[in-house]
């Protein structure tokens, strides 16, 4: 079952989870200047987009990665998402966190696993991969099998396709990057002159100014 890349973008949109601003640029925590911001974090607060959210995410899952004995969440925004799909498929599940804590038993990966258990990580937003790609390491690390990654949002960078390439970790997104702004010109929410911007922003973004 092929996701609906259009009507997740729509959503995304409407709720102004994802903004698009090529006159003032947001700054993300890299330093980059961008002319998107994502936070999918806000679906959380609109029931019936979390609810279609969640159903593509099972969908992509259940037709795309068969086998899978348990489901990761990436923390923090990946933790939700991962949650619920894992609740609506019945698979066990776990989710990682950055660095380990550095109190009680000092665990990175939170719940219960086994090695050699195949696993399916949950992300919300993937950009150039590298964060994403750390949380894989740590669960190869503890023994376990990465099946691959399903995202809600991807930038769809050059660098993100070679990382997870170079990794070996099929990727699926709910939506995309070129999606978002095919809809944003047929919405009229931006002009043909930003789109151009939006496009040259997306191929080189570490050096991209405006």
């Amino acid at each position: 079952m092929k996701t609906n890349e259009r009507v997740v973008a729509e959503k995304l949109l409407q709720i102004e989870a994802i903004r698009l601003n090529a006159d003032q640029p947001f700054t993300w925590a890299s330093g980059w200047k961008s002319p998107i911001y994502c936070d999918n974090r806000k679906t959380l607060g609109f029931p019936f987009v979390r609810d279609y959210i969640k159903s593509e995410l099972c969908n992509v899952i259940f037709s795309e990665f068969p086998d899978i004995d348990m489901l990761a969440g990436v923390a923090t925004a990946g933790i939700a998402w991962g949650a619920m799909a894992a609740d609506q498929l019945k698979l066990p599940y776990i989710y990682v966190r950055p660095k380990p804590k550095e109190h009680g038993l000092g665990n990175q990966i939170e719940g219960y696993y086994e090695k050699g258990q195949k696993v399916l990580v949950i992300e919300d937003l993937v950009s150039t991969g590298k964060s994403s790609l750390q949380v894989v390491d740590v669960i190869r690390n503890a023994g376990m099998e990465v099946a691959g990654m399903v995202a809600i949002f991807t930038y769809g960078f050059p660098q993100a396709a070679e990382a997870f390439d170079k990794a070996g970790v099929p990727f699926k997104a709910l939506t995309n990057y070129p999606t978002l702004i095919d809809l944003a010109i047929e919405r009229q929410i931006i002009s043909a002159n930003q789109q151009e911007v939006l496009l040259q922003w997306s191929q080189d973004p570490a050096n991209w100014q405006r």
